[in-house]
């Protein structure tokens, strides 16, 4: 069964090359992008389609969020404004944990 499934998908791949239908495609020519060997191909496409989309997860923003909170606590010298950075920091963080472990049990 498997070996009849690989045939037709290579016959129908082969017959769009021949048509010209695999010819002009976005990114021809350069390489894949790159993916660790642990990381789900379904769930990096999907991110990928969402991020092209211009439609950014949540975790995505909060992460973004928590990046700036950072740098910007490195540069405060004053110690009420640390404080209260570091304040925000924990907000963030913990935001960002529970959005991302509400997308991994959702993917699970």
């Amino acid at each position: 069964m498997l070996r009849s499934l690989r045939n037709l998908v290579e016959r129908q791949i082969a017959k769009t090359q021949a048509t010209g239908g695999l010819s002009g495609l976005k990114g021809e020519g350069k390489p894949l992008p790159y993916r660790s060997a642990h990381e789900d191909a379904g769930q990096s496409a999907g991110m990928r389609m969402m991020v092209e989309a211009g439609v950014v997860p949540e975790e995505f923003k909060l992460k973004q969020a928590l990046d700036a909170a950072r740098r910007r606590y490195q540069d405060l010298a004053d110690a009420g404004e640390r404080k209260a950075q570091s304040a925000k920091i924990a907000d963030l963080e913990l935001r960002y944990n529970i959005a991302r472990e509400a997308r991994r049990r959702f993917l699970s």
